[in-house]
């Protein structure tokens, strides 16, 4: 089976579009990484940086996803960005 570690941003991205607008959407380079390699059943890890203020409901999704997210690192007085 092939491995792969994703090393990268697990951030928010805010999307506007002409219908409207949104933020604090799960985002990063690390995370669309991580969820499209798993879809392909590579057994995947994210290693990261996040504040406190990330939803652990996303960790839990991407657990869920059979992503290793023990390599994210949750600062609890930082601020994701």
């Amino acid at each position: 089976m092939n491995k792969l570690l994703a090393v990268g941003t697990v951030a928010f991205d805010a999307i506007e579009t002409p219908f409207g607008k949104t933020d604090k959407i799960l985002g990063g380079s690390g995370t669309f990484v991580g969820l499209a390699a798993s879809q392909f059943g590579v057994k995947t890890g994210i290693v990261s940086v996040v504040g406190g203020d990330f939803p652990s409901s996303h960790i839990e999704m991407m657990n869920s996803k059979g992503i290793d997210t023990k390599g994210i690192e949750i600062i609890k007085e930082g601020k994701t960005f």
